[in-house]
């Protein structure tokens, strides 16, 4: 029986092209920050209270995620929330932690994937709106070749300022894919997309090859109406159990775009997680 996931990766070895991965239940089975709240909470980044709701906020993002206001709002919360966390530190804890919290989540579809989008000879490209303090060492661990994430600014002191200089979300994460095709060279008409939201719609409207992953339900009708595949990645593997040359150090690595507080995307997910508590109440 064949890997369904595997459907239409072809060899293209001119123009270049790329593949363009979301990364929560696309590539990895969770969120990426709020699989590091428990180590967060030891580093003092957040107390025992963020940490007990960061599980309800993990349940209620597996079930379905927040639509465009619910982000909308959460972006405006984190970013004040966030005023003064030290950026450093924060990478310190995710560099710790990376390999226990997050190899164990990654799927092996998506893995699988990377791996055949490589060898065909395209790059890798991870588009998250999470922060590169977490986006950034997941997409070494995973051999990407670059990143696209929100990102905010950085005072002299080595804080975050609690002002959002680029939030990589919906539009802006096809805005992105587009610089990168013209300073990269990329054909998006032979580029790949892969999601799980009807958030990143954009996203995959913007090249050639769009998958919809492990889809919500309005996706899932707009992947149906266009005939896109639909791809179920459901297998959580470690790396060096299936794919050790993913755990190496990937090609030198363009950032297309960096830097949001970890911890203060976690809470905007507490946040998120409260107000969808109360609203069920």
């Amino acid at each position: 029986m064949g890997c369904t996931y595997a459907r239409g990766v072809e060899n293209h070895s001119l123009p270049r092209a790329a593949a363009f991965f979301d990364l929560d239940k696309t590539v990895i089975a969770k969120s990426s920050t709020l699989t590091f709240s428990k180590s967060f909470y030891q580093g003092g980044l957040i107390n025992r209270r963020a940490v007990l709701r960061t599980a309800y906020a993990q349940f209620v993002f597996l079930a379905g995620g927040a639509d465009h206001d619910q982000m909308e709002r959460m972006r405006k919360y984190l970013s004040a929330l966030c005023r003064g966390w030290n950026v450093q530190q924060v990478k310190e804890i995710v560099a710790e932690t990376l390999h226990d919290l997050i190899d164990p989540i990654i799927y092996d579809e998506a893995a699988t994937l990377i791996e055949q989008h490589h060898t065909a000879g395209r790059d890798v490209v991870i588009v998250s709106t999470s922060g590169a303090e977490v986006v950034e060492p997941i997409g070494e661990l995973l051999g990407a070749d670059r990143v696209v994430a929100t990102r905010m600014v950085v005072g002299d002191d080595g804080c975050f300022t609690g002002e959002v200089e680029y939030y990589a979300y919906g539009p802006t994460k096809a805005e992105a894919i587009r610089e990168l095709a013209e300073s990269e060279g990329y054909d998006l008409a032979r580029c790949y997309a892969y999601s799980d939201s009807v958030t990143d719609l954009p996203m995959l409207e913007s090249v050639g090859h769009p998958h919809a992953v492990n889809p919500d339900r309005t996706l899932r009708r707009e992947a149906v109406a266009r005939e896109w595949p639909i791809l179920d990645f459901h297998r959580p593997v470690r790396l060096k159990q299936r794919l050790p040359a993913l755990s190496v150090p990937p090609r030198p690595a363009l950032v297309a775009a960096a830097a949001v507080g970890a911890a203060a995307a976690t809470a905007g997910l507490v946040w998120y997680a409260s107000r969808r508590r109360a609203t069920v109440a």
